[in-house]
């Protein structure tokens, strides 16, 4: 991280990335512009900044900018002008309207999660590049068309107001990573599948809670132990009331309805009277032996996972990684979900022998109660994201 005085002293001289984050900016700090020959990517998360100045295109190197958790009610138009801009963040802020010509023309990854938009402009669909498009948690009821963005591969549009899944989402040629859970499409599903939950629940008093497993996205994991029959078991207790791929009671309902194969890390039940009210889950508790397949996606990578550069696998190896992998996927889809985010780094791996986990259904959804075709076209976009997995792992195989 940099400080304003950082940036006011020259020690920031050359910098490609500035970090001016929780600094409590109420403006757009102009020393920045002297930075125009060399930064690239600018975080200016977590400050009270309402605007950006109209020639903010003289940062002409930019390419990522970060301004989430700032009072912003409109996106920005200036954004539009930035030629080389191709990643946007504005998560958590109070954006109401994304201005027509707010969208810089190389824009390859949108961030708008947890705002207050209720439509948005024909211009996202006429952005090529466009990969990544990230809308959870607003209150978007339609999209425009988005037929012309060929190259979107990763769509969140979680927790909002779609009554039905958008023609155009199902028509994307290279559509691989949807989220659409929350939604008035699978509430009935959802509610149905919580409410048997509860009559299974296990009461957070009848737990010992032990040492922190492990801390993602949604939530912190911890090891456990029952009282009654010393079963030990991880708890995951939900830190937030949505995520950027959707809620906790979607993650749970979803994964709730898929429990009951070798092959998911899914849960065994509800954890009812945490101390603090929080949304928690019981989990079986994997063997250390286990490890994550690979890292999530970089900034560079956008939306494919980056592996570490000594990953390699042997033809057997690889051969049973990926049965497992495709046993879950087919019991998944059976019952009437999808993962969403069927990803290497999603996936627990036993180095030794190949075996694997499927976990993480924090992008999951109910599609039993969606018509048929559409439910077909879900699962075929969830196998084009098991093709990406397959590629991933035959590149790294050999001999």
């Amino acid at each position: 991280m940099h400080t304003l005085e950082d940036l006011k002293n020259g020690s920031l001289a050359g910098a490609q990335t500035v970090r001016l984050v929780n600094q409590g900016l109420t403006e757009f700090p102009q020393a920045l512009f002297a930075l125009a020959e060399t930064l690239q990517v600018l975080d200016l998360s977590g400050n009270q900044l309402t605007c950006l100045p109209a020639d903010l295109q003289r940062l002409h190197k930019l390419r990522i900018l970060f301004c989430s958790n700032n009072p912003f009610t409109q996106l920005p138009a200036a954004l539009g002008g930035c030629e080389q801009l191709e990643m946007i963040g504005f998560k958590a802020c109070a954006i109401t309207h994304v201005p027509e010509h707010s969208l810089p023309p190389r824009l390859r990854w949108l961030i708008l999660t947890d705002n207050q938009l209720s439509e948005l402009p024909a211009a996202l669909g006429q952005r090529p590049h466009l990969q990544k498009l990230m809308l959870s948690c607003n209150q978007l009821a339609a999209l425009p068309d988005l037929s012309d963005c060929k190259a979107l591969e990763l769509l969140r549009l979680a927790d909002n107001h779609f009554s039905e899944i958008p023609a155009t989402v199902l028509a994307l040629p290279n559509l691989a990573w949807p989220a659409l859970a929350g939604n008035p499409l699978t509430a009935d599903a959802e509610q149905a599948a919580l409410a048997d939950a509860h009559h299974h629940a296990i009461n957070y008093d009848d737990l010992e809670i032990g040492a922190l497993l492990g801390e993602g996205a949604s939530g912190h994991i911890h090891r456990a132990t029952r009282k009654r029959s010393g079963e030990a078991i991880a708890v995951k207790v939900f830190k937030a009331a949505f995520t950027s791929d959707g809620t906790p009671q979607s993650e749970l309902a979803a994964g709730l309805a898929a429990a009951g194969h070798p092959n998911l890390l899914a849960p065994l039940a509800v954890v009812e009277g945490h101390p603090q009210g929080h949304l928690a889950v019981a989990m079986p508790l994997q063997p250390a032996v286990y490890v994550n397949l690979a890292g999530p996606p970089s900034l560079a990578s956008c939306t494919r996972d980056v592996y570490a550069s000594d990953t390699r696998f042997t033809p057997a190896i690889a051969e049973r990684l990926l049965a497992c992998i495709r046993a879950a996927l087919t019991h998944l889809h059976a019952h009437g979900v999808l993962h969403g985010d069927l990803y290497a780094h999603n996936i627990l791996w036993n180095p030794a022998n190949g075996e694997a986990i499927l976990s993480d259904f924090g992008a999951a959804m109910l599609s039993s109660g969606l018509p048929p075709a559409q439910r077909a076209q879900l699962q075929a976009i969830e196998w084009r994201a098991f093709a990406h997995l397959e590629g991933e792992i035959s590149a790294r195989t050999g001999n």
